[in-house]
């Protein structure tokens, strides 16, 4: 049993770089599709598909994105920031910032699923679930 299976999704992101692997699927969940979007927007994964015939949970497939001359990979930095133990939740006034403005910060606000930049500009905050660059 996974007791956070959102660290779990960032790891297995974090271990397919660090091995150069192209595709990797993980379980799926809401959160979980939320978060691959928005990493799919922003340019950090080639491509994803969610499968929801596979099994009773469902499987998000995803593409990863490499350079294709240096081959280094899109994704630098995966940090998890909120945990089941230690919530970190912020104000629409201390949004975080990525290397200053280079990386995103994913947050889950009442809106769903979004970034620091679209929370700043709804003006709302929320629950910081991960920093991306």
């Amino acid at each position: 049993m996974i007791t956070d299976p959102i660290a779990d999704f960032l790891t297995r992101i974090r271990n397919s770089v660090a091995a150069n692997h192209r595709m990797l699927e993980v379980p799926s969940s809401n959160l979980k599709k939320g978060i691959t979007k928005i990493l799919f927007e922003k340019g950090y994964i080639l491509n994803y598909k969610f499968d929801d015939e596979a099994a009773v949970q469902g499987k998000i497939k995803i593409a990863l994105k490499y350079h294709p001359v240096t081959k280094t990979a899109a994704i630098t930095k995966l940090e998890r920031v909120s945990t089941p133990g230690l919530r970190k939740y912020v104000n629409a006034n201390e949004l975080p910032r990525v290397l200053n403005g280079l990386g995103i910060a994913i947050l889950s606000t009442s809106r769903g699923v979004i970034t620091d930049k679209e929370a700043r500009s709804l003006n709302i905050g929320g629950e910081v679930i991960c920093y991306v660059s």
